[in-house]
């Protein structure tokens, strides 16, 4: 048996479910934690991105927090973990629905274990991905803040398409003193054309 670097947490008020759902995901490699309603995952689950990927099956229905409401707790404590939700046929359009609010998937019970063992594979992947995507942000934010304010003012001319001449009459400084700038920002940055120098700022929403 293969052991799969990840955490599937495992929320839903039906016992038996969720101990069918942690043999499947144990016998196939996986870490599962269990959890008889939202409010358990609640008090465990913190926001972060280190150590490895984590996703949720999570019911839609349980008596006291549901779980939209529960999805809606996560993104409000800004936990950017991929849910899988479970459902019964009546609850569908609510999965849905959740869906459109970013959740991962949803599967109906009931389910083929080939279904499930998929999606969380998926997931897993997916929160790899993320964790990588917000692991380069934070660099490159980093290198963002190690530029001057003249630096960062050329920067801002450089990704618009500005040429050298005229970022040197906006700012009022010789086109050596761009040029210079520049290839301050290009070093700082780590930016090996203007491309990807402008492909970074656009990651951090600039």
């Amino acid at each position: 048996m293969s052991i799969h670097p990840g955490i599937v947490y495992i929320v839903d008020d039906d016992e038996a479910f969720r101990d069918s759902v942690a043999w499947l995901l144990q016998t196939n490699g996986y870490q599962a934690r269990l959890f008889p309603d939202a409010e358990s995952l609640l008090k465990e689950i913190k926001p972060g991105t280190g150590g490895p990927p984590r996703c949720i099956v999570l019911d839609v229905r349980m008596p006291t927090m549901s779980g939209p409401e529960a999805q809606e707790a996560l993104k409000a404590r800004e936990i950017d973990v991929p849910v899988i939700f479970v459902t019964a046929h009546a609850d569908v359009p609510i999965a849905v629905n959740a869906i459109k609010r970013g959740a991962f998937d949803f599967l109906e019970k009931p389910f083929a274990e080939s279904d499930l063992l998929k999606r969380i594979e998926e997931a897993l992947s997916f929160a790899s991905e993320t964790a990588a995507q917000q692991t380069h942000v934070a660099t490159i934010q980093t290198r963002l803040t190690s530029l001057s304010e003249r630096e960062k003012q050329v920067l801002d001319a450089v990704v618009t398409g500005k040429m050298n001449k005229t970022i040197a009459y906006d700012l009022d400084i010789s086109i050596k003193t761009v040029e210079a700038h520049r290839a301050r920002v290009m070093e700082k940055m780590e930016a090996n054309s203007l491309a990807h120098l402008i492909r970074m700022v656009a990651l951090t929403g600039g």
